[in-house]
């Protein structure tokens, strides 16, 4: 007498899919979801039931979107619902959705305006933690969809030698407002704080160096409010990442890697008072 072999039941849903299903419980729906991602729904439903994962591609797309990290969204369930219950993804406000549509039509506005702009930087301006050393930072602009996006890395120890310090993530939007690029971020690690940059734009055919004012929040206990003069040096579209990373970090102002220029234009001196600080055009 033979017996047949009882379906083998689906497996269970791991902490990722679990974790996924409670982030587009904020939405209105699943469908909106998947519209505002651009990823079509048989697939995502493969996500939601465990069936596979995301690329790394779509992976930080979907966390991107949601307003987590990669390394939180596959955390235990129990401690993703935690961490969520501190830092809720709710769903847009009605106030905040009118507030999202005018930054939409500012987005819209800048266009092409950016193109040339695009590629990898050094940034530099005296440290608002360590206001004796030159900070240099790996800024990266680059256009997704219809924006211009930016992420800077910040490493709060001295080139040179071994990490010591910590590091500082930013992410943010680049808008062309009557020629003056105006760059608002917020440091994606730890969530606490907002930077905002303005620049000069150049009317050279290539673009070398650009300068403005960054006001933001100091890392020290007392996190003061600064603002400081800022210079950002152009690399080019495709750079050896880690390799400019590794030259990121806390300079002294005297170090020969720094170009003349920069030093002259980060001065945060104002010879003679004056009753604004302002940024100097290169």
């Amino acid at each position: 007498m033979t017996t047949q072999s009882q379906p083998r039941a689906p497996a269970p849903p791991d902490d990722f899919s679990r974790n996924l299903r409670l982030l587009c419980s904020y939405h209105s729906s699943i469908a909106t979801v998947c519209r505002r991602l651009g990823v079509n729904r048989p697939q995502f439903n493969k996500y939601l039931s465990g069936a596979t994962r995301p690329s790394a591609h779509m992976m930080q797309r979907i966390c991107d979107f949601f307003g987590v990290d990669p390394h939180e969204i596959v955390l235990p369930h129990g401690r993703f619902e935690q961490i969520l219950s501190v830092r809720p993804a709710r769903a847009a406000a009605p106030a905040a959705q009118g507030y999202l549509g005018h930054v939409e039509r500012l987005r819209r506005q800048t266009r092409s305006g950016l193109d040339k702009y695009l590629g990898y930087y050094y940034e530099y301006y005296y440290s608002m933690s360590f206001p004796d050393s030159v900070l240099r930072s790996l800024f990266y602009l680059y256009r997704h969809d219809d924006g211009i996006y930016y992420r800077r890395i910040e490493r709060l120890w001295r080139v040179g030698e071994r990490a010591s310090g910590y590091r500082c993530r930013y992410l943010g939007m680049a808008l062309l407002l009557n020629e003056r690029i105006f760059l608002l971020d917020y440091e994606s690690l730890t969530r606490n704080e907002l930077t905002e940059t303005i620049l000069y734009p150049t009317y050279k055919s290539r673009v070398n160096y650009l300068t403005g004012l960054k006001i933001g929040v100091s890392a020290a206990d007392r996190r003061e409010p600064a603002c400081a003069r800022v210079a950002l040096e152009a690399l080019g579209d495709h750079i050896d990442v880690r390799g400019a990373l590794r030259r990121c970090g806390l300079l002294r102002p005297d170090d020969a890697s720094i170009h003349h220029d920069v030093l002259s234009h980060i001065d945060n001196r104002q010879p003679g008072g004056g009753s604004h600080f302002v940024g100097l055009p290169f």
